[in-house]
């Protein structure tokens, strides 16, 4: 499909962020993004997507959609564009392709929520950042930046750069909203408190065969905590970012097991729940897998499609998770 032209992308990178990143190749590899995010916002609002059905399947089964395929080409075609990239890998082509550059490896979901997007409901896409070349063996908290864009009422974007990757030697997370013609900083700071009182509870029907799941969620009913759930991710993941607090938990049973993927989902988005102050936990992707609870920002890419069981949010609230989940049998 035609790419549509876009503002410069010299200026897509607002200068709060660009001048404390250390790395200028970092910058435009992030601006390329931008502009990607920018086009499919555009697009999903002038219906230039269809929500069909192409007939056609990933690499892991799962059906594609007119509006997954498209998105799709939009952020592989920045990528190259960006001669930065030396391999990209998407849940729609969930290979390492590689982009003809050098320097940094893109992982990513173009389309998060694909399966709500008929109804009009607020969708997302997501993007993980490594320096150098590969997934494989690696690890997110090799990340030098991941961001989530949400496509709402306005098109905004939860941006989190590494430690490593930033003259403040510290994980920081801003929220950028894309304007008319360029991208500005609306929140410099993003920040989750260690506690909260909203819960999304992913893949409930787990809870029919996995009972530490069922009382957990139980406690949080019986507790009077707040429901907010969407059915999307990143909208879920957000609403944590916005609200700086809450809890969201996409555990897994024998009978309803884990969709989340480590690469293109669970590990961008820990970088940028981690750098907001919050705290992220894998869980068993299986009731009857052995996990510690350890941050997912360590979990290893054994494959592209390993899938996990995850926790984000409020620190005690991923310690509660924590308590319930991981309790001696």
């Amino acid at each position: 499909m035609a790419i549509m032209s876009g503002f410069a992308l010299i200026n897509a990178l607002p200068a709060e962020i660009s001048e404390v990143v250390i790395d200028p190749n970092l910058c435009i590899v992030l601006s390329h993004i931008l502009e990607s995010v920018r086009m499919i916002g555009v697009s999903l609002r002038n219906v230039n997507f269809s929500t069909e059905r192409v007939g056609s399947t990933n690499l892991f089964g799962d059906s594609q959609l007119d509006v997954d395929v498209k998105t799709d080409e939009i952020v592989f075609a920045n990528l190259r564009k960006s001669g930065l990239v030396h391999v990209a890998s998407s849940e729609e082509q969930p290979t390492e392709i590689y982009c003809g550059g050098n320097g940094y490896s893109v992982a990513f979901d173009p389309l998060d929520g694909s399966s709500i997007v008929d109804a009009n409901f607020t969708v997302g896409s997501i993007f993980g950042v490594w320096l150098g070349s590969g997934f494989k063996g690696r690890t997110g908290s090799e990340q030098s930046s991941s961001l989530i864009a949400l496509y709402g009422p306005r098109v905004s974007i939860a941006l989190a750069l590494n430690s490593s990757s930033n003259h403040k030697n510290q994980k920081l997370c801003a929220e950028l909203t894309m304007m008319p013609d360029n991208w500005v900083v609306t929140r410099k700071i993003l920040s989750i408190r260690t506690n909260g009182k909203t819960f999304a509870p992913g893949n409930l029907r787990a809870t029919f065969d996995n009972p530490d799941y069922r009382a957990l969620v139980s406690y949080w009913i019986d507790s009077r905590f707040t429901l907010r759930y969407t059915g999307g991710l990143v909208p879920d993941v957000y609403h944590i970012l916005i609200k700086g607090e809450g809890v969201l938990s996409n555990a897994s049973s024998p009978g309803a097991k884990a969709k989340l993927r480590l690469l293109y989902e669970c590990a961008p988005i820990a970088l940028v729940i981690e750098a907001a102050g919050g705290r992220s936990c894998v869980c068993s992707s299986e009731a009857a897998e052995e996990v510690q609870p350890v941050s997912i920002l360590d979990v290893v890419i054994s494959d592209l499609d390993k899938r996990i069981g995850v926790c984000y949010g409020s620190a005690d609230e991923v310690q509660r998770f924590i308590a319930f989940m991981f309790r001696p049998k």
